[in-house]
């Protein structure tokens, strides 16, 4: 779906309007036009449509109306502004299936499938988890984002466990936790190339990428992006991928999938970020088709949030929840297994 901007009146200013995006340019931004840049930042939207929204007056900088050739600068705060509230914040009850592990009167614990949004976004108005929150559940508790429910999320097509909070109370506890980074969070993901290390930590500020702004990247000055750091050990090697566990100290956006991408390992079949080509192995055509198989048994970037502990936010009690590795994952394993087996791979650094 194509982003909309609807006409407004010449003399319409800015509180009259709805902010549908905002941008602060980081400290290392090059000088670029606004149109260009917003264009890296609003997926599915066209050049065409930006402009024609700055003409119209949609497009702030720094809290002023700016024309399409307006240079974006580090630190410019960069705003769409509509006559119209966003799509995302209307949301409609769906009846989705959920996998529920486990729920009381204060949370609930869902198993999230692949393909799976978390919440309502740009080209994502319908078919999320919050859109089916709504049909099982009233009166869901907003987090800071107005958004019913969330505690944190995952990425569309990782799978795994997810906390719901049900009361305001459990909703602020469980939300302190994380801020302070006192919860369990182990993820299995399949790497490309063989991680040298049987285990370390990754550590880097994590911002958008400077180029690729559907990106995230790490930053080595500290006033670029967020703190984040990542502990993965190796559980199986096969010579040209690894499975990894990770244990998340922060949790940044994308942070497993561009710390990984860092250090060399992009996670397995990752189209963001790269891991959707053949980046290790032999040129043998045999070899290619094995791996485009695989491809096909795992169409998705090889991540699973498998584990979460936490602190009950009524009783204080430490909770535990764990998941099977799903199906698809399971089967991509299984194959590179075999095929290690019989192939007898040379380890990759």
């Amino acid at each position: 779906m194509g982003i909309t901007f609807i006409e407004n009146e010449k003399d319409e200013l800015e509180d009259d309007l709805f902010e549908h995006y905002k941008f602060i340019s980081p400290k290392g931004q090059s000088i670029l036009r606004v149109d260009k840049f917003l264009m890296q930042l609003i997926e599915n939207a066209t050049r065409n449509k930006i402009q024609q929204a700055a003409e119209r007056g949609n497009i702030f900088a720094n809290g002023i109306p700016v024309k399409s050739n307006y240079k974006v600068k580090p630190f410019d705060e960069i705003k769409v502004m509509l006559s119209h509230p966003p799509f995302e914040n209307r949301v409609d009850p769906e009846n989705i299936p959920l996998d529920i592990v486990y729920e009381d009167e204060s949370l609930l614990l869902i198993n999230k499938p692949a393909g799976l949004v978390v919440h309502p976004g740009h080209g994502n108005y319908t078919g999320t988890l919050v859109n089916a929150l709504a049909y099982h559940f009233e009166n869901l508790p907003m987090n800071s984002s107005e958004r019913p429910g969330l505690v944190h999320r995952i990425d569309k097509d990782t799978t795994g466990l997810l906390v719901i909070a049900k009361t305001d109370q459990a909703m602020a506890h469980l939300a302190k936790q994380f801020e302070d980074k006192t919860t369990e969070r182990e993820y299995i993901a399949i790497v490309w190339g063989n991680v040298k290390e049987d285990a370390g930590t990754i550590e880097g500020n994590l911002a958008r990428h400077a180029k690729d702004r559907m990106q995230m990247a790490v930053y080595d000055d500290p006033e670029i992006g967020k703190p984040a750091v990542t502990h993965y050990k190796v559980l199986e090697r096969f010579g040209y991928i690894t499975v990894i566990s990770c244990n998340l100290e922060t949790g940044r956006t994308h942070q497993i999938r561009a710390h990984m991408k860092h250090i060399g390992h992009p996670l397995f079949n990752d189209e963001r970020y790269g891991g959707h080509l053949i980046l290790k192995g032999t040129t043998f055509t045999k070899y290619k088709q094995f791996v485009e198989n695989c491809f096909k048994i795992l169409p998705r970037q090889a991540l699973h949030a498998k584990t979460l502990g936490f602190e009950h936010p009524t009783t204080k009690e430490y909770m535990r929840f764990d998941t099977e590795v799903p199906q698809d994952m399971k089967d991509c394993i299984e194959k590179w297994r075999n095929y290690s087996k019989s192939n007898e791979l040379e380890t990759e650094e």
